[in-house]
């Protein structure tokens, strides 16, 4: 074999609370993680002609700065291997907008290669490979419901929360998550929300419960960018979301909905403002 092919699976936080920032300059989080059917495709194919990576998003670098260059590197590092590859990336998944696009594809890369070079690495293995590069790699390595706590390493499977609709908008306007992170007034944020509750609903299958209790407290940050979030989950309550937040570090902002008509409707109106609106559905 030398090539493979993989899909690269989105992420929302329906549940981020932040806890304090670390000695090492991570926060300490506690989130609940949900993969969606939004994904990029990664073809991996092996070359004699130098590293490269191919991506037609113009916001996507194809340098060593993208962490599926890392993901390549840090896998030769491992397993002792030094071959070159040629990556290609079908990109779906907004940049730098909140869905863990760049960590999904890293995450594809890793398990690909793993793959590619008959490894047989489990996926714990792979995760803590995946830690080395980000701290969403891991959860997206790992996929469907999760409980993440350390800084998104530290992950316990939960009942699934699957085929549940969900509208995507994402502005126009990139952002850092360290920027986000850098200007959360942690010293405001007194009380800190009901996680055990919050798991509690989703093993109960209790839709309504959910939707309407998500909550990130990235939402806090003063980052002059985000200013525009609660105008969107505003205009998705409207038009009939059960809940909206915004997802990791924004600038995007979902909504769990129950009607596909209602959603159709809110998706139309959004999609006046916001270039970027999808559907999705939990995976």
């Amino acid at each position: 074999m030398d090539e493979v092919v993989l899909e690269a699976f989105g992420k929302i936080n329906l549940y981020l609370d932040v806890l304090w920032k670390r000695e090492d300059g991570y926060h300490e989080i506690r989130s609940i993680m949900q993969s969606i059917d939004l994904k990029d495709t990664i073809k991996i194919r092996e070359t004699n002609s130098g590293m490269k990576i191919d991506c037609a998003h113009p916001q996507v670098p194809l340098d060593s700065s993208n962490l599926v260059y890392k993901a390549w590197e840090k896998m030769k590092e491992i397993s002792g291997i030094d071959k070159e590859v040629n990556i290609t990336i079908h990109k779906r998944i907004p940049v730098a907008a909140g869905l863990a696009g760049g960590s999904a594809d890293a995450a594809a890369v890793i398990k690909g290669l793993n793959i590619l070079w008959d490894l047989n690495l489990k996926e714990e293995d792979l995760m803590k490979i995946g830690i080395k590069i980000g701290a969403d790699v891991p959860f997206c390595i790992k996929g469907g419901t999760c409980l993440a706590e350390g800084i998104g390493e530290k992950l316990t499977s939960i009942e699934p929360f699957k085929r549940k609709l969900l509208l995507i908008a994402t502005p126009n306007i990139p952002i850092s998550t360290e920027k986000a992170y850098k200007n959360l007034p942690l010293d405001k944020i007194h009380a800190h929300p009901d996680i055990d509750r919050f798991i509690k609903g989703i093993k109960d299958k209790d839709f309504k419960f959910v939707a309407k209790n998500m909550i990130n407290v990235m939402e806090y940050s003063e980052l002059d960018e985000l200013k525009i979030i609660p105008s969107i989950k505003e205009e998705m309550i409207r038009f009939g979301a059960l809940g909206s937040i915004m997802s990791g570090s924004g600038p995007t902002v979902f909504g769990l909905f129950e009607d596909e008509k209602l959603m159709m409707k809110c998706k139309k109106s959004l999609e006046r403002k916001i270039e970027n609106v999808f559907f999705s559905r939990t995976i």
